[in-house]
């Protein structure tokens, strides 16, 4: 590990040398790349310099051992540089390992109703405004896409984008079947029903990213509606694509412009084809297996929203909190700090094997 962090020092330093010339901005493009990669292993170097301090500090401790009456003062000071020393090291080995190239994406995120008739679609309106709170508190905006509303205020489905660095790197983990356990609206009885809805988060890809044939394409065009028929467009602004080899299907009706809602419906398009290529090749690769928290499958149950008795339960780290009311509203950074702490831990001990 120390080699490859002298390795990652020399880089950082030649980095350092040419942002530092006159020329450097010459090519904007390139100096933007270096400047990124610069950015990056900031956190490792401020790290690594840390701990090459603290392995200084306990020489100079264990050398003054030797006086007397300064032996019990550097034995603190050893005892503290020492457990500065490991605790930077575990740091290192976390900072090392390889990083996601999608963690500083925009994400695509889909959210449908599942089991559980009208109250899966008002309880998929509570992940989706869960979702945008979490959004607003990290400072991303919300850019839907498509919003299929139904008559009681529920959600059939909603596909939306989250813009801002990093938000892969966050709700990569929220992945998977979430399942609510509370009264509906509906319900005279006072049962608690299970009701389920899935989401589906990928990153945000370019079409440059990912090769689409436009001959592969079978493009519709309709009028944009909600629920019940109201707010309908009179002209076809809506589109929806149909990508024929894999029988992808994506639509957008957000826009007023069907210029916009087809530029949109292409993004979605390349995000899925994206994703697809993905678990074909993790599939072909056992050592590339998702890890045991990784980012969850479509069809996995990952966490339970119990409202009557106020608690929220991840199953993947066996997380959970009585704060559902704070969970709604968008205060989701303990869950995921959880999860990225387990995702981190499975990686460290892949990397040992």
């Amino acid at each position: 590990m120390l080699e490859k962090l002298r390795a990652v020092e020399n880089r950082y330093d030649e980095l350092s040398f040419k942002s530092e010339q006159p020329d450097f901005y010459a090519d904007p493009q390139k100096a933007a790349k270096l400047l990124r990669e610069k950015n990056d292993l900031e956190p490792i170097i401020g790290a690594y310099r840390a701990y090459k301090a603290a392995l200084q500090e306990m020489e100079e401790a264990q050398e003054l051992m030797a006086d007397p009456e300064m032996k019990e003062l550097c034995q603190e000071s050893y005892a503290a540089a020492k457990a500065a020393k490991e605790e930077l090291y575990e740091k290192l080995q976390i900072l090392l390992l390889p990083k996601d190239p999608n963690d500083d994406k925009s994400v695509i995120v889909e959210i449908r109703g599942g089991v559980g008739g009208e109250e899966s679609a008002l309880f998929a309106h509570s992940l989706f405004r869960m979702y945008s709170m979490y959004a607003a508190k990290q400072g991303w905006s919300v850019e839907l896409l498509n919003y299929n509303e139904t008559e009681l205020g529920g959600v059939k489905e909603a596909d939306f984008i989250v813009n801002g660095r990093g938000a892969y790197s966050r709700l990569k983990y929220e992945s998977g079947v979430h399942r609510v356990q509370r009264v509906p609206e509906t319900e005279s009885g006072g049962r608690v029903h299970t009701s389920t809805a899935t989401v589906a988060v990928l990153p945000e890809m370019e079409e440059v990213d990912v090769q689409i044939n436009p001959a592969d394409i079978e493009m519709q065009v309709y009028r944009a509606s909600g629920a019940g028929g109201q707010h309908v467009n009179k002209t076809s602004s809506a589109v929806r694509l149909i990508h024929r080899p894999s029988g992808i299907v994506v639509a957008c009706q957000e826009e007023r412009s069907q210029l916009q809602n087809r530029e949109k419906c292409m993004r979605m398009l390349a995000s899925k084809l994206y994703e697809m290529e993905q678990e074909r090749i993790q599939s072909e690769n056992d050592g590339m297996r998702r890890s045991q928290v990784g980012t969850g499958m479509r069809n996995e149950r990952i966490r339970t929203y119990n409202f009557p008795q106020g608690r929220v339960t991840d199953h993947r780290v066996g997380l959970t909190l009585y704060k559902i009311d704070s969970v709604m509203d968008g205060d989701l950074d303990e869950i995921i700090n959880a999860l990225a702490t387990a995702d981190q831990a499975e990686k460290l001990k892949n990397n040992e094997k």
